[in-house]
């Protein structure tokens, strides 16, 4: 969509900066719903903010952000863990204690901790955008409300108030605000899990069902055959991960929690799955089956791993470094290597990865789920792009308005749901490591552990809802 977009008369598309959703398609794009547009478009200020936040948190920037009047204010000093300073030739080991090196007053701790302020103020000043909106959007009914317009178009204005909203984040004073905004961010990205669960069982679910009826259709066994290697691959990931777990994360004389954990959800993942094929399972919900079961195994193995990488224990996490690997004084060897900042590691990586599947897909989704429309207040089937656009005289397209008589997703849980998604590519970016700005360091903590494991068994709990509750209410349609 936005390669079709960039294709367009750039004079065309600005004429309509200040209009609705429907306006902003052009002749060479394909024919859509307004509501498929608005929620791509609102996406896509969410993984601007995003990139934006990328680039702040890259090493090389620290310099730049440093130039903020009043953004890397304290002392000289940092405790540094793990590491030797070569003071005059002589090689000092510095593990646990603070260091105060003349003519390095605020450059160290910049270089730590200013990136991952700057994400905290970026995330801040959207969240604080979609939760405006989410409020803002109510109970909105149906395109007909007065509010309706604000929500479909107006995107330069909208575009001027997050910008406003970012710039004053950054004269935030520092105070409690880190500590404050950090568990902010562990509860919303709590929530935000669990939507992601949410998603990928829906599109589990309609993955299962395009394929099968395309089976059906065809008489095809390669559809068959693509969903049996997509289980197959998916269960042989996880129980990789598994086997990875036990021997990385766990040691014969500790780390009990990483063995309850890596123990508690491959029974609690060998659960599901059973269940997903129990005839009467099968009965009541024939879509069911061992793809969505394995999908859901691989993704708790995710959340698994993402959790004790932030177990501040280091025998217990080898993936652990210190955000400080190497720090030299003005009067260092010149064999010394520079001090860096360790700024994500492979499940940062992953998650982001994740998280922008789970964004696209939340825009454009058209679900026949019933128990998850439900869960993501949409209607069934809504968000489909079926109809064609109409063409206006200056061979524009025009998105077909199809929330006449009523809304086909809630404003204002779309809303909330990127409020959510802002909070939790914070705590991605920064690692879920908590800012302290006495020490002026990155700190891991348990409570970055249980928040995601906690998030994880409640999430194979909504799976596991999603297949006995036809067997508990049989006399709803679960369809």
């Amino acid at each position: 969509m936005g390669a079709a977009m960039a294709l367009c008369s750039l004079a065309s598309c600005a004429s309509c900066l200040c209009g609705s959703a429907p306006c902003l398609l052009c002749g060479c794009c394909p024919s859509s719903n307004n509501s498929t547009i608005t929620r791509l478009i609102f996406s896509f200020f969410l993984l601007l903010g995003t990139l934006v936040s990328i680039i702040m948190i890259l090493p090389g920037m620290e310099a730049e952000l440093q130039k903020i009047p009043g953004f890397c204010q304290g002392g000289s000093s940092i405790p540094v863990p793990g590491i030797e300073m070569s003071i005059g030739g002589i090689e000092v080991p510095v593990s646990g204690i603070e260091v105060s090196v003349p003519g390095m007053e605020n450059s160290v701790n910049c270089d730590v901790i200013v990136g991952y302020k700057s994400v905290y103020r970026m995330c801040f000043s959207m969240a604080c955008f979609f939760f405006l909106f989410s409020v803002i959007m109510i109970r909105v009914q149906s395109s007909k409300d007065p509010r309706a317009p604000v929500q479909n178009g107006f995107w330069f204005w909208k575009f001027l108030i997050l910008v406003g909203i970012t710039v004053g984040a950054f004269f935030i004073p520092d105070g409690t605000f880190h500590n404050v905004w950090f568990y902010f961010g562990v509860v919303g990205s709590f929530m935000f899990i669990i939507i992601q669960l949410i998603l990928l069982i829906d599109f589990a679910h309609s993955w299962n069902e395009i394929w099968l009826r395309n089976a059906e259709e065809d008489n095809g066994k390669s559809w068959y055959a693509g969903l049996l290697a997509f289980t197959i691959l998916h269960y042989a990931l996880s129980f990789t991960a598994v086997v990875l777990f036990y021997v990385y994360y766990t040691r014969p004389w500790g780390c009990t929690e990483h063995k309850v954990f890596i123990s508690l959800n491959l029974i609690f993942s060998i659960g599901i799955s059973i269940v997903s094929i129990l005839p009467k399972v099968q009965d009541k919900s024939p879509q069911s089956g061992l793809l969505q079961s394995s999908l859901i195994t691989l993704y708790t193995m995710y959340v698994t791993w993402s959790a004790m990488t932030n177990n501040p224990n280091r025998d217990c996490n080898p993936s652990l470094l210190g955000l400080v690997s190497n720090v030299s004084s003005t009067e260092a060897t010149p064999t010394s290597d520079p001090g860096h900042v360790q700024w994500w590691d492979a499940q940062g990586i992953v998650g982001l990865v994740i998280f922008l599947f789970c964004t696209l897909y939340a825009s454009i989704r058209s679900s026949s789920n019933t128990q998850v429309n439900k869960l993501m207040q949409t209607e069934e089937g809504a968000g489909g792009s079926g109809t064609e656009a109409a063409v206006g005289e200056d061979g524009l397209r025009r998105a077909i308005d199809n929330e006449e008589e009523a809304v086909t997703y809630s404003y204002s849980f779309f809303h909330f749901h990127l409020c959510l998604a802002s909070l939790y590519i914070m705590m991605t970016l920064t690692n879920w490591y908590r800012p302290d700005t006495k020490t002026h360091m990155m700190q891991s903590s348990m409570p970055a552990v249980w928040v995601k494991i906690c998030s994880s068994w409640l999430g194979l709990t909504l799976y596991l809802w999603t297949l006995i509750a036809p067997l508990l209410f049989s006399d709803r349609d679960f369809s």
